[in-house]
């Protein structure tokens, strides 16, 4: 039987609920190889799937040259080397090509998550002149109390789900703000970059390395700065994406062009501004909500192209999707929680997955991590899924005891 390699941080919906399934559907082995394995171990013990690693190894994932040896040590090639985790793509990149198995440029997946090294990159490639600058201590903030363009965002250097993300407004708040962020996450590097207003979209893609095609987008509606949690997004066809060609022709010439890609930027009314490049599938229930939405099956199809497949001719199903989520306006103990469930109205499909359980302690972030649960809504027509979404969602109610 293959043998995929599947390299993971921490236990996740889209690899045991999508990635695994979708690789038991192809007939193949997999090999869990992670830095956290007995975290995934217990998840595996506790919750039922449908689908199951052949083997959990443990690894330092973040080091390449540890996955290669790992790999290595199992004394056979693998089929392919794959992760949809945003912090593992460059190691999953080097070991692949190491192998001399299909996969990304390691210098491009590098970029992307390093969204630093990604202003740069866009900026020399004449992509994007978006200002940016990079607080690495205590020692730099004197500096960029004259030099910083306010307002601004400031956010870590990689990190993930807006978590520690806020919009700074002069010198005394980015000094606390970066502070408060060093506090949490010691040594931290912190971007800055210019505040650009208008509405966010994303931009889904696949590519096989020759032919990079578009899926659909979303757009999203963010909590009021200055903090930017994600509340809302309604799914749009390719043809209602704002700037389309152009938001294309960005992310190719910085380099995107195999596998999946998520990619979020402003319309603004001179053009598009790339906001993110995440070289990996759309995350926060979205990516299940995305093959549903299109009728295909997303999950598999990612897979294939790192088993040396080329891009099938998908033929999408035109659907109308909305998501919401729910995030603790509160801290405390959870007392009350609406359960799991799935509903048809009017021939929309309607579920609400819950996110936190009852008794478990709620600390907020002002981030995606706060959510408490998400609603979900497929079907043939946008108004039609906003009412069917609009009643479900009176029914959703939480309680906290401090």
């Amino acid at each position: 039987m293959r043998e995929l390699i599947l390299l993971v941080h921490i236990p996740t919906d889209a690899v045991n609920e999508g990635f695994l399934p979708a690789a038991r559907a192809l007939g193949l082995s997999v090999v869990l190889v992670t830095d956290q394995a007995e975290a995934h171990r217990q998840r595996f013990g506790e919750t039922e799937l449908s689908a199951y690693p052949d083997a959990v190894v443990a690894c330092d994932v973040f080091n390449p040259i540890a996955v290669i040896e790992a790999i290595t040590r199992r004394g056979r090639k693998p089929a392919a080397i794959f992760s949809n985790s945003d912090h593992l793509q460059t190691s999953t990149a080097i070991a692949a090509d190491y192998f001399g198995l299909p996969g990304k440029d390691w210098r491009v997946a590098y970029r992307a998550k390093n969204k630093g090294e990604m202003r740069s990159a866009l900026k020399a490639k004449g992509i994007d002149s978006l200002w940016h600058t990079i607080a690495w201590d205590e020692g730099d903030l004197a500096r960029l109390a004259s030099e910083a363009s306010f307002p601004c965002v400031a956010k870590p250097r990689e990190g993930v789900a807006s978590r520690e993300v806020g919009l700074i407004r002069n010198a005394s708040k980015l000094e606390r703000h970066c502070r408060t962020l060093w506090k949490s996450q010691p040594g931290q590097p912190v971007l800055l970059e210019e505040y650009i207003e208008g509405p966010l979209y994303t931009l889904e893609t696949l590519g096989d390395g020759q032919d990079l095609r578009v899926l659909g987008g979303f757009r999203v509606v963010l909590s009021p700065p200055p903090h930017f949690i994600e509340l809302e997004a309604r799914w749009s066809e390719g043809d209602a994406i704002p700037w389309l060609p152009e938001v294309c022709d960005q992310i190719r010439g910085f380099g995107v062009g195999f596998g999946a890609c998520h990619t979020e930027f402003i319309a603004t009314p001179e053009g598009p501004r790339l906001i993110e490049i995440n070289y990996r599938c759309i995350g926060d229930q979205r990516d299940f909500l995305l093959q549903e939405t299109l009728g295909l099956p997303l999950f598999e199809t990612v897979l294939r192209l790192y088993l040396g497949e080329t891009l099938p001719a998908l033929e999408p199903t035109v659907r109308s999707a909305e998501i919401r989520y729910f995030p603790a306006e509160q801290e405390g103990r959870l007392v009350k929680a609406p359960e799991c469930f799935t509903q048809w109205e009017a021939g929309v499909r309607v579920a609400f997955r819950p996110l936190r359980r009852t008794g478990d302690i709620v600390i907020l972030s002002h981030s995606n991590k706060d959510y408490l649960g998400v609603l979900s809504g497929v079907g043939s027509g946008a108004e039609l899924v906003r009412r069917a979404m609009d009643r479900a969602a009176v029914s959703l109610a939480w309680e906290f005891q401090p």
